[in-house]
Parts: structure tokens; C-alpha cells; sequence
């Protein structure tokens, strides 16, 4: 089994109090490890497990056609479906792709005021999608959530059998210069994973073949998949738009000002036309939107302009598929690829800070200055600067250091671990493969523990 850090919160859920406890949603993007870690969690962390897929099945939907009386549920659900008793406090209760029946998503709130020494998980790939397009009532405040993404890049280097160069990084001091020792495997494992990405099924068939092309066999199933879902969830219309969308977000994120504009998306297209589409794949987990903040006064969520915004992908190895790039060009380089790998390398911290819970903006002034990442992690202003290489220089960076005087500032890149003042602000060189130690680096610098 391939290391899940996700899984931890996992296990913190079902040893809370059960007047603490609630249902557990588990969310992501389709084909990111949900069911399978979600199985893995119930045969490993409970005498049984009680596993009911929606999708589908209405004869499992019926069960929660007459009314929401709990008891009556999970009699019938381990009667009838299961033949076998479902035991609160040893068996896990398992509902997936729950979207697909808007009654059981509504139960949860029963399950969690009747029934809270029950452990129930459920989960969905387009539970975003269904509570938007259908006006399914969800349980506000009657769940626990946690959101999966695709493998971060730590995991991927643990799966990939470099377990020992992440572990000797945790234990390294955040100022000690690393040794090359760590500095050239961990580069070597970055250009794969911009090249494998953090889908789950594309790290396995990696792992067990280190075959490019038996990788991009399944990463091309997973798109043509994620291509299915845009006309077998919405109407024809609709995923005609979704998909002249999804193709055109390589292009936009490769653009030097790499705004989203719509126009570019079809020759005279309107705004008002597409955003409904792009919100699809938004939901659906499948693409994500970085917007603009202006004025980076805290919480930055009170200053961000929802109308300008970048598109990044969920996965940057899928990214790096659909934009057709070898990996050849990736793994030996080419002076024709500069700017598509700064992009890459855009893409890659984005869903790092994602996957570390870490909401993040762009900051860009006027006249040509940009900040690729900004971030109020823990009310601490934050500015973080990436390059693909290892060429520090960031004017943008330094410009923004002195007009907001922030405590902390990161530039991640292939620049080895450094640091120096700019004004007022800390500044740390922070290398792209470590960059999953950025709590690390504010926590140091606010004296926190």
C-alpha cells in the first residue's frame, strides 16, 4: 500500500468522542485514492466494514426513499443488503459516490443527531457538482470533512523508494545547506514527478515499472475518463463548453501573463457564456482558480478580485499530458522550453499548498509586477516567489517585500537552502523538492512551537 499522509486525520476522526464525532465526507478529485484508502482504513481500523456504492444501484437508493429514521436504515442496509448485523463502534459504515443519491446525503444530519457512535464515511468524486447543479440540501454543520487531493510530492518520493531522503530532510536543520547527497536524487525525483504527477494509478504503474510509457497509458485513460464525465453529467450543451475549457487551460497557463481569459478560449466568447462551464470543472475538483489580490491586507480572502484569476490543473503530471510534452523534455531539457517550465513548476507549488491546506492568491500590480503565491497561513503574510531553475532573482518579490514589509518571504526554486534580509523581511531560499516543509519555516520564524 502506497503511504497516504491523509491518512492520519483518518484515524484521528474515529478516536474523537462520539459527541465530538460526526458522518466523515471525504471529497476529491475522481481517481485520487479515495475508495481505495477509505477501504484500506476500514479493514485495517475496524472488525468489519459495511461497503455500499451509490452509483448506479437503486435498489441501495430505495432504502432511503421512505423516511430517515436511522434505526430502520441500518437494519435494512445490514438485513437485507449485507445480511449481516452492522455494529456501531466495530463496524465502518462506508456510502460512496453518495452523490449520486441526494437522500442519503441529506440522512447524514439524522446519523450524526441520532446515531453518533456510528462511524460513517462517505464519499464522492462530483459531490461539488450535484450540490451546485441538482440543489441537493446539505448537512451544514452535521459533518466532518476532509478533502483528498493527488499524491504530493513527499508521498510520491515515499512510494517511489526515496523514504530515507525525506525522512533525512525532517530531521535536517530548516538553515543547513543540503548536501548533494540529497540535492541530485531529489531533483532527479522532481522531474518525474512533474512527469508521473500524483494520480495514485500513474505512481503504482511507476513504481512497479518505471516505464514512461506504461504511465502515460494510464494518465491518457484518466483524462479521456475525466472527458466522459462532461457529457454524462451534463447536458450536451453544456459539456461542449466544459470541454473547449479544459483544453484551452494548458495554453492559458502557459501564456506569459497567464490570466484567464475567456476570449481565448473561443474566438468571441463571453465571459457570461463559459463561467458556468469552468465552474463545472472547478467543482468537480479537476481544475482550481488562483484569483488576484490587490491589496495583501489580512485575511486576504477580504481583498481578492474573483473576476481576474489564473487556471491551474489538479494534477501537474496530467498537466504536463495534456499539454503533449515529452517527457524527454522534462528529464534533458531544451532551450525552447523555458517558459513551459516555469509554468510546470507554477502548477506543481500551487497543488503542493493545496495539498497542505494552505489557500493561496496571486498579487500583481499595475504596472509589471507579479507574485506568483501570497498566503495568510495563520494570520502571517506570506509572499512566495517560484522559478523553475535555480535563478533567484525576483524583482517582483523584492518589490513587494518593500512596499508590505511582510516578516517572511519564500523563494523556491533549485537553489540550494538560504536566507538573507530584505528590509524588514526574512527571506529563505526554500528548493522546490522541500518545499513541503513551508509550515516548518513559518512556524520558525514566528517563534511558534
Amino acid at each position: 500500500m502506497m503511504e497516504r499522509l491523509v491518512l492520519e486525520q483518518f484515524k484521528a476522526w474515529k478516536n474523537k468522542d462520539k459527541s465530538k464525532r460526526k458522518p466523515l465526507l471525504v471529497t476529491g478529485v475522481r481517481q485520487c485514492g479515495k475508495t481505495y484508502l477509505i477501504k484500506s482504513f476500514g479493514e485495517t481500523e475496524f472488525d468489519e466494514m459495511a461497503y455500499f456504492n451509490f452509483d448506479g444501484n437503486a435498489g441501495l437508493k430505495s432504502v432511503f426513499d421512505y423516511d430517515f429514521n436511522t434505526k430502520r436504515i441500518i437494519d435494512e442496509l445490514g438485513s437485507i443488503i449485507l445480511g449481516k448485523t452492522i455494529e456501531p463502534g466495530k463496524t465502518l459504515v462506508v456510502f460512496d459516490e453518495i452523490q449520486d443519491c441526494s437522500r442519503a446525503i441529506q440522512s447524514l444530519k439524522y446519523f450524526c443527531e441520532e446515531m453518533p457512535e456510528l462511524h460513517i464515511i462517505a464519499a464522492g468524486s462530483l459531490l461539488g457538482v450535484a450540490l451546485k447543479d441538482e440543489g441537493i440540501s446539505f448537512p451544514v454543520g452535521k459533518v466532518d470533512r476532509i478533502d483528498m487531493y493527488p499524491m504530493s510530492f513527499e508521498e510520491f518520493v515515499m512510494a517511489d523508494g526515496g523514504g530515507k531522503y525525506i525522512d533525512g530532510l525532517k530531521k535536517m536543520s530548516l538553515e543547513r545547506e543540503i548536501p548533494e547527497l540529497y540535492t541530485i536524487p531529489l531533483e532527479k525525483y522532481l522531474k518525474n514527478y512533474y512527469i508521473v504527477g500524483g494520480m495514485p494509478e500513474a505512481v503504482k504503474t511507476w513504481t512497479e515499472t518505471h516505464d514512461y510509457k506504461e504511465v502515460e497509458v494510464i494518465q491518457d485513460n484518466i483524462l479521456r475518463d475525466y472527458a466522459d464525465d462532461f457529457s454524462k453529467h451534463t447536458k450536451p450543451d453544456t459539456a461542449i463548453k466544459i470541454k473547449l475549457i479544459w483544453d484551452s487551460i494548458p495554453s492559458q497557463i502557459a501564456r506569459e501573463n497567464n490570466k484567464f481569459i475567456f476570449s481565448h478560449v473561443k474566438q468571441g466568447a463571453r465571459s457570461k457564456d463559459l463561467e458556468d462551464a469552468l465552474e463545472w470543472l472547478v467543482n468537480a475538483g479537476i481544475a482550481s482558480k488562483l484569483c488576484m489580490v490587490p491589496t495583501p491586507e489580512i485575511p486576504l480572502s477580504g481583498e481578492a478580485d474573483y473576476t481576474y484569476f489564473k487556471v491551474y490543473m489538479s494534477d501537474v503530471g496530467l498537466l504536463r499530458r495534456k499539454s503533449n510534452l515529452n517527457y524527454r523534455t522534462i528529464l534533458e531539457g531544451d532551450e525552447a522550453f523555458i517558459h513551459y517550465k516555469g509554468a510546470i513548476a507554477e502548477n506543481y507549488v500551487y497543488t503542493q499548498l493545496k495539498f497542505m491546506g494552505i489557500e493561496s492568491y496571486f498579487w500583481r500590480t499595475k504596472s509589471d509586477a507579479e507574485l506568483d503565491f501570497i498566503t495568510d497561513y495563520e494570520g502571517v503574510l506570506v509572499p512566495v516567489e517560484t522559478k523553475s531553475a535555480d535563478n533567484t532573482k525576483a524583482k517582483s518579490l523584492h518589490q513587494f517585500c518593500g512596499r508590505y514589509n511582510p516578516k517572511i518571504a519564500i523563494k523556491s526554486s533549485l537553489k540550494n537552502v538560504g536566507d538573507n534580509m530584505d528590509g524588514a523581511t526574512h527571506v529563505w531560499s526554500v528548493p522546490l523538492y522541500t518545499l513541503f516543509r513551508f509550515k516548518e519555516y513559518v512556524y520558525k520564524e514566528m517563534g511558534w512551537k
